[in-house]
């Protein structure tokens, strides 16, 4: 075999297995749940990663028997077009639980990234009357996996454009 028909066959395999991630990614957006999740944003760029933003899930609990700063399991679910937090403790994402609200919710410990194009400014700098909030898909275990960014002005969620 030649270095040309070596480069070619190994560019085919890239070309597979990347097509089978995005399959496998499409797949689970069509059939798994999908909702909204407010979100609290840190940490915009790493140079050896791209340009991204870091999220932190932040989500309403559900039920209210824990005490605030505790360390628990949730497992997320989806309502309504949103997401909410389930007490799990045995199969459950690690979170931080704040009851100093009147509603209890769950900031997620292990953030997700999601990555934005050189030419779109910062999505996370807001103006204090508006929040950035995130579509994400709920696998049936592991953290949820960004879809896209929202902003919520009002009551309402208007989907921003990144492209």
């Amino acid at each position: 075999m030649n270095a040309r028909r070596a480069g070619v066959t190994l560019a085919l395999v890239h070309l597979l297995l990347v097509s089978a991630v995005a399959l496998k990614y499409a797949a689970d957006r069509a059939r798994l749940p999908s909702a909204w999740a407010r979100t609290v944003p840190f940490d915009p760029s790493l140079p050896i990663r791209g340009r991204y933003v870091r999220l932190r899930l932040q989500v309403p609990m559900s039920d209210r028997g824990t005490t605030t700063g505790a360390l628990s399991r949730v497992r997320l679910v989806a309502a309504a077009g949103r997401v909410y937090a389930v007490a799990d403790s045995a199969t459950g994402l690690e979170a931080t639980i704040d009851t100093t609200s009147s509603a209890p919710a769950a900031r997620l410990v292990e953030p997700i990234a999601f990555f934005i194009p050189e030419h779109v400014p910062d999505p996370s700098a807001r103006p204090g009357d508006e929040e950035l909030w995130a579509e994400v898909t709920l696998p049936a275990s592991g953290p949820p996996r960004p879809i896209r960014l929202g902003v919520r002005r009002g009551g309402a969620i208007e989907p921003l454009d990144l492209r």
